[in-house]
């Protein structure tokens, strides 16, 4: 039987080296081998664990938030309700769950799923059964309308690409071939015209990553919330200014060799909101904030220990360790940031400041 590792073998050895935004975007939807297209990664059995599937606190707040957001801007009669990279859709039904008591807010959306899995597109129409989600390959395919949108790590499996500074210019991580084996290596040193702006804060042997597909995607979603009105919450691990190599591959929750086994394991990089920020035209973006102060900001621990008045003995351990998983710093607290788009002028979603 012939597997990704094959396929990408005679890749190579045909036509040379290929990028690493080639080698992830192969490897993660690749239609007969991808990770993506192949199978539900999330959870115990799979190879990570996202917040949804860690507490129904995460998405509650969120769904909150975004009613309040829609409240603030006028409670428009009809709006697009939207995720991008929804995973079971266990994030989308906490969110629509939090938000069915407020007025209106349900008889105005339309639920809209961005999702190229199919594997995952059944999870999320088995999880979302009183909903009817029209699913879309692409966000530029979603209504022209208001639109509120979330993005739970979705940017980090975006393909990169991967530059170390050289005395006379960059040389690229490329993934080449070693007898039979898949290996990375380093282009010859040149001179690259869209890394000019980091030539002042790099050094010699220093590293850092693009995200070419980031860009329009933010691009697209601003231009609509810049037109209709919206807001777009974006969380995921990263900082503010690419700098490191942060390419890694996960698998049964620990990491891997990325380039042992194609297709099999989870390959990610951390996001670089900055240029998120730069992508988002026409809108005001917030200052990026830690997932735990966000959290925090709009009463996950309030909300904690009402929930922990219910529970006892292994029920109510898991619940304690799922906050502090959520929110402490030395968890998914500071790694994960977030960063919200909202029109120029408008005021910015509960939990995000300037």
């Amino acid at each position: 039987m012939t597997t990704l590792h094959d396929i990408l073998i005679r890749q190579i050895a045909t036509t040379g080296p290929i990028t690493l935004a080639d080698y992830m975007t192969q490897c993660l939807l690749h239609p007969e081998h991808g990770y993506y297209t192949t199978r539900d990664p999330l959870g115990s059995a799979g190879d990570f664990t996202t917040a949804p599937e860690i507490s129904q606190m995460f998405g509650e707040l969120i769904g909150l938030c975004l009613a309040q957001t829609w409240l603030d801007q006028g409670a428009p009669g009809a709006f697009t309700l939207a995720e991008i990279g929804p995973g079971r859709g266990t994030l989308m039904a906490d969110i629509l769950r939090a938000t069915r008591a407020v007025p209106g807010f349900h008889a105005a959306a339309t639920l809209h799923l961005i999702e190229a899995s199919p594997t995952l597109r059944k999870a999320q129409a088995d999880r979302l059964t009183d909903h009817t989600p029209t699913w879309h390959d692409s966000i530029t395919t979603l209504p022209e309308a208001p639109l509120l949108l979330v993005a739970n790590e979705f940017f980090d499996a975006l393909p990169i690409r991967q530059f170390t500074r050289d005395a006379k210019g960059w040389r690229e991580t490329m993934v080449a071939v070693q007898d039979t084996t898949l290996i990375a290596g380093l282009s010859d040193p040149a001179p690259i015209e869209m890394l000019d702006h980091r030539l002042a804060d790099t050094e010699t042997g220093q590293i850092v990553e693009t995200c070419a597909p980031a860009a329009p995607i933010t691009a697209e979603i601003s231009r609509r919330i810049a037109t209709y009105g919206g807001t777009a919450l974006i969380f995921d691990y990263g900082d503010w200014h690419s700098r490191g190599d942060t390419f890694q591959a996960l698998r049964n929750h620990h990491p891997v060799d990325p380039f042992a086994t194609p297709g099999a394991a989870d390959l990610t990089a951390h996001v670089d909101f900055e240029a998120l920020a730069l992508a988002a035209t026409g809108v005001t973006h917030s200052a990026m904030t830690t997932q735990g102060v966000f959290l925090e900001r709009l009463g996950i621990t309030a909300r904690a220990q009402t929930l922990a008045t219910s529970l006892t003995g292994t029920a109510l351990e898991s619940h304690i360790q799922a906050h502090r998983r959520l929110t402490h710093p030395q968890e998914m607290g500071s790694l994960f940031k977030t960063l919200a788009l909202v029109p120029t002028g408008a005021p910015l979603p509960p939990g995000y400041n300037q």
